[in-house]
């Protein structure tokens, strides 16, 4: 599904030196996998995310994804690759404020082909157990039911990978908790599940963690898998 070889990422800076947010970093996410993806603030991990989710580009290395060399793809080929291919979940939701959860659901869609299918959408909600809120603004909804909006739209265009980027860290521990049950399940489905997260508990849910240090891989291990999510 993901393979990544000897990924480097340079940001320069008019006002300084150049930052080296990645180095050589080499790594295979089999399809079906779910990957914690883990460091401190600097590490890496934003960068790394960015670039697996066809949002950027690597200084140097490459990037295949299900078998397709994306490194160099243009930013039309990319976009493709993000609608087609890729579920993502933020931290801070990325709901539109004046639309429903339904119409936050059919966006992607909108994006991909220009076709909505609202019987989609209303399944993506329910499969989040929240078709009852779809004519909901955001402002109406808490945050754990905002950010499983979130998951129905990465849902929408039945992606094989799922790129969630905190997604706990601005929920309490039942609305996390929630939100981690949905992307287990998703995971059990056979999706491919990459997370980045500061939170141990939330880490323990996956298979497998990635550890970064100032722009190194410097640990990738199997994760005890007795463990659950009582501890979320």
């Amino acid at each position: 599904m993901i393979e990544v070889e000897k990924l480097s990422k340079t940001h320069e800076r008019a006002d300084g030196p150049a930052v080296h947010a990645l180095r050589e970093v080499s790594f295979r996410v089999e399809a079906g996998e779910f990957v914690a993806v883990r460091g401190a603030s600097g590490s890496g991990k934003s960068s790394l995310l960015n670039i697996l989710g066809c949002m950027d580009r690597p200084t140097q290395g490459s990037y295949r994804l299900n078998g397709q060399d994306v490194s160099a793809y243009s930013d039309r080929q990319l976009a493709r690759i993000r609608s087609q291919k890729i579920g993502f979940v933020f931290q801070s939701f990325n709901l539109l404020a004046r639309t429903t959860a339904l119409e936050n659901v059919e966006i992607p869609m909108v994006y991909l082909d220009g076709r909505v299918d609202r019987k989609k959408a209303l399944a993506a909600l329910e499969r989040v157990r929240l078709r009852e809120r779809a004519n909901h603004y955001g402002s109406e909804l808490s945050g754990g039911e905002q950010q499983r909006v979130a998951l129905a739209r990465a849902l929408i265009n039945d992606p094989l990978l799922i790129l969630a980027d905190e997604p706990t860290g601005n929920l309490d521990q039942t609305a996390g908790g929630e939100v981690m049950r949905i992307l287990l399940d998703l995971w059990r489905e056979g999706r491919t599940v990459v997370l980045i997260t500061h939170d141990d508990a939330v880490a323990a849910c996956a298979r497998r963690e990635i550890l970064l240090r100032d722009g190194r891989l410097v640990s990738d291990r199997q994760v005890d898998s007795a463990k659950t999510l009582e501890d979320v």
